[in-house]
This record gives structure tokens, C-alpha cells and sequence, in this order.
């Protein structure tokens, strides 16, 4: 038992330095096009991630329509009814592993939400809300 959570703790900083890099490459970003930026912002990742919009399939929709207000849970694809694994890293730590996958992920709900790219901006504070929520 004490192996396992030895692995956990490991599992878990380790996901923290992923996410914590990329934070800080979202923040470099950021500060490249407004010198005056500070940080992330926890409120506005949770206005981004709950507010709802006609999504590009032509429905209303947020990311709690699939991802559920309690990021902890398992969610729902609004569209498919596919399971989607907990969003928050603390349940599920196979979330932010790779940078790659995060800006995949990223890029196609925001997409499928906002019909659009996510600033870095906006990442950061979504990101930033979900890792604290």
C-alpha cells in the first residue's frame, strides 16, 4: 500500500511539471502580445469553461454539457453519449500527462464550443480553473 501511494505522489508531480510548463509557455505567450499580464485568472477559466454558446453543431452547449460542473465525475459526449473519464487531475491522473494531448483536446473544444481557437489567454485561465477547481 505504501508503494502505491509512493507511485501516486510520483504520478502526480509529475503531472504538475507538465502542466506547470505549458502554463508557462501559455503566460510567455500571453505576455508577448500585453507586457502588463500578469497571471492566469481561476474565475474567468470558470466563465470560459460554464458559460454556454451555439456550439458548431448548431446547439447550445458549454464544456459542463459534456465535462459535468463536478470535474471530479465522469462526463458525457453531449453528442455521442461516449463516457468521458473525470476532467480534474486529482480523480483522474492520466489528465495533463502530455502537452500534446492537452492542446489537441484544447484546440477541438474550443472549437466544437466557442467555433473558434482558444487564445492563449483563455487556455491558461481554463486550464488554470480546472487544475484548482
Amino acid at each position: 500500500m505504501k508503494y502505491l501511494y509512493i507511485g501516486l505522489f510520483v504520478i502526480s508531480f509529475a503531472n504538475a511539471s507538465v502542466v506547470d510548463d505549458y502554463l508557462n509557455s501559455l503566460k510567455k505567450e500571453v505576455q508577448s502580445q500585453n507586457p502588463t499580464f500578469e497571471g492566469f485568472d481561476y474565475k474567468r477559466g470558470e466563465e470560459i469553461f460554464t458559460s454556454k454558446h451555439i456550439g458548431k453543431k448548431g446547439k447550445e452547449i458549454s464544456c459542463v454539457s459534456c465535462h459535468t460542473a463536478n470535474l471530479n465525475q465522469t462526463g458525457e459526449n453531449f453528442f455521442t453519449g461516449k463516457k468521458i473519464e473525470p476532467l480534474s487531475p486529482k480523480a483522474n491522473p492520466k489528465r495533463f500527462t502530455k502537452v500534446k494531448t492537452i492542446e489537441k483536446w484544447l484546440r477541438r473544444n474550443f472549437n466544437d464550443v466557442y467555433k473558434r481557437e482558444g487564445t492563449a489567454k483563455e487556455k491558461g485561465d481554463v486550464i488554470t480553473y480546472i487544475i484548482n477547481k
